[in-house]
C-alpha cells in the first residue's frame, strides 16, 4: 500500500490529508484560533476532588478545569497495557473509568495540590479536558514513560521474533525504572537508532522537569508538536510513505524537523508546484464536503444515513434503488457488505468516535449476519483508532465504540444552525397557521381594537392568502374583528407577532 501526506498550510489554518492507495482515508483540521493541546503537559492545580467519581478537577490555565481520574494519578498498577493503547495513546474516560482500583482519590490528591498533568483528550462540547498524571512522551519509534517501569511493543508489530528483538534491545538500553513502547515505525530498526530517540526523549523530559519546578502555577510546562510535524512523525511509514506540502516556508520547518529526527525520509518530503489549491488537484476538497452529508450513496443504489449526537452516533442502511438480481437474502447481504466499506472508511475519514449503533438490513441467516460481521472488523483493521465491536444482534444492529481523542470533522467544521437551533427540523408552514389560529383566539379578548395585526414569514403569510384563508374568515367572523395578515422577510419561519391594529 502506498500512502501520501497532503499538506495545506496557511497563516490561518493548517489541513493535512492521508490518502492510501490514492483514496483519501483521513483529514486533519488545525485552526490558529483554537489549535489542538493534546499532548501538552501543564502544571496544575487541584480545584476539586470528587471521590463518588474517583476523579478531579485540575486548574489548567483553560476556560475550564481538565478531569483526572484516579487511575490516572495512583501510584502503581498491575498491568500498563490495561491503561494505554499500542502507540502510548490513553483510554477513553469510559473504559479508564470501568477499571479496578484499589487507591481513593482523595488519598492521592488533595485541594491546592500542584502536579504535572497531561492533556490525553480535547476538551468536548462542555467537557473539560481529559488529564493524566502518567506523561507519555512519543518520538518518531518509541514512547516514552518517564513514570512508569515497563516494556511495550505495538501490537501492530505482529511478526514474534521481531517482537522479541525489540523488547531485548529496549530493556537492555533503557535507564532503570523508566518505560517505552516501540511504535509501528520502530519495527526492524537497529539499536542505534533506538538508542538515539530514546537519548532524545529522556533530554526532553529532564528539560520539562526543570521547567516544571521554577514554573508559577497553572501554566503551560510543554506543547506538543503543530499538526504539520505531528503529521509527519505519525503517519509517514517507512515504506515510501511521501509528503507533499503546498508552502514553501512549510516544506523548509518540515525539512529542518526531518534532518534532525528522521533524515532517511528527506528525499520524500516534496513542495507541490501546481497552480490548483493542492486539495482540489487530489479531490481532498470533494472528500471533505462529502463528509459533511448525512445520506452517503453506495455504488449499488443503496444508500447510509449518518446521525451524529454528542454522545451517540446512529448509521442506518438503507437498500435504496438496489434491485437484486437473485434471492432476496444474497440482495441484502451484498447490500450490507457494501456498507460495511462504507461505513469503515466513514469512520475513519468523520474521526465519529464514542458510542456507534449500526442497523444493518435484516438477515434471516446466521451465516449472513456472520458474513457482514466479519467484513467489519476486517473494514476496521487499518484504522488507528482503538474500536470494540459486538456481534450482530437479530435485530440486525451492531453496537460498537470507537476511540475519540479529538472532535470530529462536523464538530470542527460546523456549527449548530441559528435557523432551527440544531434540531434538524423546522414546524411545517401549516402547523404554524394552526397554532396562530389557537394564539389569536387566546389574545383576542385582551385586544381593544377591531383589528388584529398579525406578523409572520412571508412562506407562512403566503398559506394565510390562500389554502388557509377561509379559515382565517371564519375566525374573524367568531371574533368580530378584522385580522390582517403581514409579511415581514425578516422572520424566522416559525416567528409570529400579534398586536392590536
Amino acid at each position: 500500500m502506498t500512502s501520501e501526506i497532503v499538506i495545506n498550510v496557511n497563516s490561518r489554518e493548517a489541513r493535512v490529508a492521508l490518502l492510501e492507495d490514492g483514496v483519501v482515508t483521513e483529514i486533519f483540521i488545525e485552526r490558529e484560533s483554537d489549535q489542538s493541546i493534546v499532548g501538552n503537559i501543564y502544571k496544575g492545580r487541584v480545584v476539586r476532588v470528587l471521590p463518588g467519581m474517583e476523579a478531579a478537577f485540575v486548574d489548567i490555565g483553560l476556560e475550564k478545569a481538565g478531569f483526572l481520574y484516579v487511575t490516572d494519578v495512583r501510584e502503581e498498577f498491575e498491568d500498563f497495557d490495561l491503561l494505554v493503547g499500542e502507540e502510548g495513546e490513553w483510554l477513553e474516560e469510559k473504559e479508564v473509568e470501568e477499571r479496578p482500583c484499589s487507591f481513593k482519590i482523595e488519598d492521592l490528591l488533595k485541594v491546592g495540590q500542584e502536579l504535572l498533568v497531561q492533556v490525553a483528550k480535547e476538551p468536548l462540547g462542555t467537557k473539560g479536558a481529559r488529564l493524566t498524571s502518567r506523561v507519555t512522551l512519543p518520538g518518531r519509534n518509541l514512547v516514552f514513560m518517564p513514570c512508569v517501569d515497563h516494556v511495550g511493543i505495538s501490537r501492530r508489530i505482529d511478526n514474534e521474533r521481531e517482537r522479541r528483538r525489540l523488547r531485548d534491545i529496549i530493556s537492555s538500553i533503557r535507564p532503570p525504572g523508566t518505560g517505552f513502547i516501540v511504535r509501528t515505525a520502530g519495527e526492524g530498526k537497529e539499536e542505534a537508532e533506538l538508542r538515539n530517540d530514546m537519548e532524545f526523549l529522556i533530554r526532553l523530559w529532564n528539560s520539562i522537569q526543570r521547567k516544571g519546578e521554577a514554573a508559577g502555577c497553572p501554566s503551560l510546562i510543554h506543547d506538543d508538536l503543530d499538526l504539520a510535524l505531528r503529521a509527519v512523525r505519525d503517519l509517514v511509514s517507512t515504506n515510501g510513505s511521501q509528503v507533499l506540502v503546498d508552502s514553501t516556508e512549510e516544506y523548509q520547518r518540515i525539512l529542518e524537523f526531518v534532518d534532525n529526527f528522521m533524515p532517511a525520509l528527506k528525499p520524500r518530503v516534496e513542495v507541490y508546484q501546481g497552480e490548483e489549491n493542492i486539495f482540489d488537484a487530489y479531490g481532498i476538497e470533494l472528500e471533505l464536503s462529502r463528509s459533511l452529508g448525512r445520506k452517503v450513496w453506495l455504488k449499488s443504489g443503496g444508500y447510509i444515513i449518518i446521525e451524529q449526537t454528542e454522545g451517540l452516533t446512529a448509521i442506518d442502511v438503507n437498500t435504496g434503488r438496489v434491485v437484486g438480481k437473485r434471492r432476496l437474502e444474497d440482495t441484502l447481504i451484498k447490500t450490507n457488505l457494501e456498507a460495511v466499506k462504507e461505513i469503515a472508511y466513514q469512520l475513519r475519514l468523520r474521526n465519529i468516535g464514542g458510542i456507534i449503533i449500526i442497523d444493518f438490513i435484516d438477515m434471516e441467516r446466521s451465516a449472513s449476519r456472520e458474513k457482514v460481521y466479519a467484513a467489519l472488523l476486517g473494514g476496521l483493521k487499518k484504522d488507528r483508532a482503538k474500536s470494540n465491536i459486538l456481534r450482530i444482534s437479530e435485530l440486525g444492529l451492531v453496537e460498537m465504540t470507537r476511540q475519540r481523542i479529538r472532535e470530529n470533522l462536523t464538530q470542527i467544521l460546523c456549527e449548530p444552525c441559528a435557523y432551527c437551533e440544531g434540531k434538524g427540523y423546522l414546524r411545517s408552514k401549516q402547523t404554524v397557521c394552526y397554532e396562530l389560529f389557537r394564539e389569536i383566539r387566546r389574545e383576542a379578548a385582551s385586544i381593544s381594537s377591531d383589528k388584529i395585526m398579525v406578523g409572520v414569514h412571508p412562506d407562512v403569510a403566503g398559506l394565510f392568502y390562500d389554502e388557509e384563508r377561509h379559515g382565517i374568515e371564519e375566525l374573524e367572523r367568531q371574533l368580530g374583528k378584522t385580522i390582517i395578515i403581514k409579511a415581514k422577510p425578516q422572520f424566522h419561519q416559525e416567528q409570529f407577532e400579534i398586536s392590536g391594529g
